[in-house]
């Protein structure tokens, strides 16, 4: 069964910077396409960003996010990662990794990001 395992969320202030990790367990990550999703309280969970499978070498992102946000792959390390920089209030959100198809499911637990002053 795959897992996903997300980290680096924390408290940052507006401007500020963080780099999120997943690392996935029970399938191969190298060939498969990989994606960011958020959800804030009271919101629907939605997708940040995606990264295509094997070299990552075509990468898309929500509007919101465009500009300030990268996502990156480590093949090797079966982990996918969320660069996330100048990060505004409106970007507390749990953060999730998954593959993205139609109906993602096997959620992890997501990493909390909140960005306050």
């Amino acid at each position: 069964q795959v897992q996903f395992v997300e980290s680096g969320g924390g408290l940052v202030q507006p401007g500020g910077s963080l780099r999120l990790s997943c690392v996935v367990s029970g399938v191969i990550v190298r060939v498969l396409p990989m994606g960011w999703y958020r959800q804030a309280p009271g919101k629907q969970r939605e997708l940040v960003a995606t990264i295509s499978a094997v070299s990552g070498s075509t990468t898309n992102y929500a509007d919101f996010v465009k500009g300030r946000f990268t996502i990156s792959r480590d093949n090797a390390k079966n982990t996918v990662y969320l660069q996330m920089n100048s990060l505004k209030p409106e970007d507390t959100a749990v953060y999730y990794c998954n593959i993205p198809t139609d109906d993602p499911s096997d959620w992890g637990q997501g990493t909390q990001v909140t960005v306050s002053s």
